[in-house]
């Protein structure tokens, strides 16, 4: 008897794993096809996990679901299938985070969902979500960097060019020194922000190490921008148009022309400034004549002007007068005498009539 117990509780354990190891065991197959490039599979692989994951409802699974989350995302994005299919279902798993108080969830999967409003370019869609979801300390660094990275996206696109350049910044100073992938975009979008600002990044920022091929062509636009050469700055952009579309800045390039202009025209006034009177006149091989300064009183203007001050001032004074002499709504503070007089002589009588009528109950 008590051999066929033990075998029984064992058949009955065997039959329903722990959540937690169930859980890993997805993860693990879902990370090793993604591995293989095996990408389809990986996309059924990490449905059946997250539908599997909606059932479960215990803090020692938060970890792994985040994790299962991020891949889940990863799978679909990795695969020729439209990532925006997974949008409902990534809004469902925030909700159902959100209600269970999964602060790594929330994290998680609020950066999936930025991440796949950016990949349709729906910025203000991604700007009423952040701004609604719950906020609180952070439990992960990389979390929060790639929150900061979205967040200064979205700045740029809405021309808050300064709190921006501080989220893009902080993400960059934040981000862990093996995420090189992901610093080299930080640093890509600084660029160009600190650009629109009106300001000349550091040469040091192009050289860092493993990132002098990755931000050469934004080296070569800086360079164009620095000069104010419209022609250089319309050459650099037209041969490195695939790396701008591919990095989604191609549309803050064309806002750099109004900045390339104004570099050039501060450029040409400084240096005409710089021109003596003196060479002017050498070169033209003459001189150059003012016109004389006349005196304006021996003119009829200054009478013009105090003659129409005058008759500005007697109009002033005549509208006065009239104001003074017909008093406003005169005949509605009469009738409002009246109708208070009226009032006054009703309430008098009808305080009369009650006091006769309590003189007669007495």
């Amino acid at each position: 008897m008590e051999v066929d117990t033990a075998a029984s509780s064992l058949q009955a354990s065997a039959k329903h794993p722990l959540p937690e190891l169930e859980i890993y065991c997805y993860l693990l197959v879902l990370i090793f096809l993604i591995d293989q490039k095996k990408y389809n599979e990986a996309k059924a692989c990490s449905s059946a996990s997250i539908a599997q994951l909606k059932n479960v409802n215990r803090r020692t699974v938060d970890v792994l679901a985040a994790r299962l989350n991020f891949y889940y995302s990863l799978s679909y994005e990795l695969t020729t299938a439209d990532l925006a299919e997974v949008r409902d279902n990534l809004l469902a798993l925030h909700r159902i985070a959100t209600l269970r108080h999964d602060e790594l969830g929330q994290e998680t999967l609020l950066n999936l969902l930025l991440r796949n409003y950016h990949r349709y370019n729906l910025y203000d869609q991604a700007e009423k979500l952040r701004s609604k979801a719950p906020r609180f300390e952070e439990h992960s660094n990389q979390q929060f960097c790639r929150y900061l990275f979205y967040l200064g996206k979205i700045r740029t696109i809405q021309l808050e060019y300064t709190d921006a350049k501080e989220a893009l910044l902080q993400a960059a100073r934040k981000a862990p020194v093996a995420a090189l992938g992901f610093r080299v975009q930080c640093n890509k979008w600084a660029i160009i922000v600190r650009l629109l600002l009106g300001e000349i990044p550091e040469r040091t920022i192009f050289m860092q190490k493993g990132m002098e091929k990755a931000l050469r062509p934004y080296f070569e636009l800086t360079n164009a921008v620095r000069i104010g050469d419209l022609e250089l700055f319309k050459s650099v952009a037209e041969k490195f148009s695939s790396t701008f579309s591919s990095d989604q800045t191609h549309n803050l390039i064309f806002r750099l022309g109004h900045n390339v202009l104004r570099t050039g025209l501060r450029n040409i006034c400084i240096s005409y400034s710089r021109i003596s009177l003196a060479d002017v006149a050498e070169k033209l091989s003459g001189w150059m004549l003012s016109k004389e300064t006349g005196d304006i009183y021996s003119t009829n203007e200054p009478q013009i002007a105090f003659n129409s001050r005058i008759a500005f001032c007697l109009n002033m004074h005549n509208e006065a007068v009239r104001a003074l002499r017909f008093p406003p709504n005169s005949h509605k503070e009469k009738e409002s005498a009246e109708k208070r007089r009226e009032r006054q002589q009703q309430e008098q009588e009808l305080a009369k009539h009650i006091a006769e009528e309590d003189d007669d109950e007495f």
